[in-house]
């Protein structure tokens, strides 16, 4: 979804900066000194050095006096969304459903950048656990590599795309993951045509994934969703055969809701 624009006098570049630098903090570097926050948030050296101190003063960072790291507050942001966001709330009962189902992990996402994030998941009581990397609600996940990543990147304007995969580096997570960039708008091309995605131990060894895109009654595509199952339990041509009906099913109940 477009960025709403903003007239410059409304815009708070304090505000912006504050947040660019909490932004900084990934798996890459959880923990940063003020030199490092200023590289990874564009900031001078002393800004980032404001900012950090007020966010620890606010409780948002911890730090030991020379580097700072997340508090669990920065919790309260995604919290806040997860219960009261529209989207999850309207997906949660059907993935509930296939779960009980099937007896296999569901899991509604969307796309924010470079990442795909997890706000809605199911799993039926007793079934085999198969989240990559531990996967909860509120998980970022890397698009590229990812079923419901490359769905959602599908769904974004060929030109939009093209902006997305301009110069950039496509981690390799596994010796699977394609991270060729022609190869990769290959993948997409694909995607668009058949209009949902598999990617097979790209994002991590021994799980096989399967997205297809969840849109509304104007056809824009809001989120993604996706199941995932062991290769030893179900290859990409039988997961085809058995969930993608399944999946497409539940796309088309839950359009006229979004």
């Amino acid at each position: 979804m477009p960025e709403p624009s903003i007239a410059k006098a409304d815009f708070i570049e304090g505000m912006a900066k504050g947040l660019a630098v909490l932004e900084s903090f990934d798996t890459e570097r959880q923990r940063l000194n003020a030199t490092q926050a200023a590289e990874r948030a564009g900031l001078t050296r002393a800004a980032a050095r404001r900012h950090l101190l007020t966010l620890a003063h606010l409780g948002y960072l911890d730090t030991d006096g020379s580097h700072y790291w997340l508090s669990p507050k920065v919790l309260r942001f995604s919290g806040s969304y997860l219960s009261s966001a529209r989207l999850p709330r309207l997906v949660q009962p059907t993935l509930n459903r296939l779960a009980s189902a099937t007896r296999e992990s569901f899991s509604a996402v969307v796309l924010d950048g470079d990442e795909a994030v997890i706000v809605a998941r199911s799993a039926a009581p007793g079934a085999p656990r198969l989240m990559p990397y531990g996967l909860h609600l509120g998980s970022r996940m890397p698009a590229h590599a990812t079923s419901t990543g490359r769905v959602l990147l599908a769904a974004l304007p060929r030109a939009a795309f093209a902006a997305w995969l301009k110069g950039r580096v496509l981690p390799r997570l596994t010796p699977h993951t394609t991270d060729d960039l022609k190869a990769f708008r290959a993948v997409i091309d694909t995607v668009r045509r058949d209009d949902f995605a598999i990617a097979s131990e790209e994002h991590e060894l021994g799980v096989i994934a399967l997205a297809v895109p969840l849109r509304n009654m104007k056809g824009q595509t809001l989120a993604a969703l996706n199941v995932v199952v062991s290769p030893g339990r179900m290859d990409a041509a039988v997961m085809r055969r058995e969930l993608l009906p399944v999946l497409m099913d539940a796309a088309r109940e839950l359009r006229p809701l979004l």
